[in-house]
């Protein structure tokens, strides 16, 4: 069973590879699962925003965790996706996870509505009770509308089986102020590539990564130089990456530029399903061009 400490480092958000005919490519799923486990990182994460989740039907999401999970075969924990609208569809995507070998679900606020905090509470307590494994929070209020506030989250990290949160609220004084709350209850990390490096300065645990499922190798230098308190190579690193990173988070959306960039690499994961947008070509080349200047051949 995972423990708030093991929600740490570098935990890659993948994203979920479909076919030429908009099909799941279990093969690109095997690929991309193999290529960042290859590159050290210390958990994965399926189903999320990275892996297109409002896209996906409910036997797809079952089967991508599973193959997944039969991939990784224990080496990194597996963290699987399974936010819906409703508590009673959370609880049976996180149910399906359970089953498909997950060793913890990461949930968003229900979305859509918005709810008061005893609704918040409320749902991710019967969530939480209602399956054998952990759920990580994911706060996400720009894309869901409800935000999950620091005295929220003290609370919910009382309940058993809340063992972290992933912070994706741009506020970085919000972020502050859980890990001043929460203290050591629950791992805190964020889930924004671009504050990777203050956060950890701030408490982080680790990140959600986005990024770390197209440079993992990167990414987990980061950590590692930090963890070794070389905060210089930290910081220096941190900040090359960002000429990537910035691609990587909220305009124009985040899914199609990792996408393309690993397409870019060789690591084919195919197109976003739609209704999401492919990039224009400015945007594409400005990703080509950053890869580039990483070091990354591209023909």
């Amino acid at each position: 069973m995972m423990r708030p400490e093991d929600i740490r480092g570098v935990i890659a958000a993948i994203p979920t590879p479909f076919d030429e005919t908009d099909k799941l490519d279990i093969a690109g799923l095997k690929r991309i699962t193999r290529y960042v486990l290859d590159h050290g990182v210390h958990g994965i994460m399926t189903t999320g925003g990275t892996g297109e989740f409002p896209s996906l039907m409910r036997e797809e999401k079952k089967e991508i965790t599973h193959t997944v999970v039969l991939e990784v075969g224990g080496r990194v924990p597996v963290i699987a996706g399974t936010a819906a609208c409703s508590t009673r569809e959370t609880i049976v995507l996180s149910q399906d996870a359970e089953e498909a070998g997950a060793d913890a679900v990461i949930v968003t606020a229900p979305y859509y509505f918005p709810l008061p905090e005893n609704a918040l509470y409320g749902h991710y307590r019967e969530l939480a009770s209602a399956i054998g494994i952990p759920v990580v929070l994911y706060n996400n209020p720009l894309y869901t509308g409800n935000n999950l506030s620091p005295e929220l989250v003290g609370k919910l990290a009382e309940v058993r089986g809340i063992i972290g949160i992933k912070q994706s609220n741009p506020d970085l004084g919000q972020f502050v102020e859980a890990v001043r709350v929460v203290g050591e209850r629950i791992s805190v990390c964020t889930g924004i590539d671009s504050q990777f490096y203050g956060s950890l300065c701030v408490g982080a645990k680790g990140i959600f990564s986005t990024a770390a499922a197209v440079i993992p190798r990167e990414m987990v230098l980061v950590y590692a130089h930090f963890m070794n308190q070389e905060h210089d190579k930290a910081r220096s690193l941190h900040m090359v990456l960002q000429s990537l990173n910035r691609y990587l988070e909220y305009d124009p959306g985040y899914v199609s530029p990792c996408k393309e960039a690993l397409n870019l690499l060789g690591i084919h994961v195919g197109r976003v399903r739609r209704p999401l947008p492919d990039l224009s070509e400015p945007e594409r080349e400005s990703i080509k061009q950053a890869l580039i200047g990483l070091g990354y051949g591209i023909g």
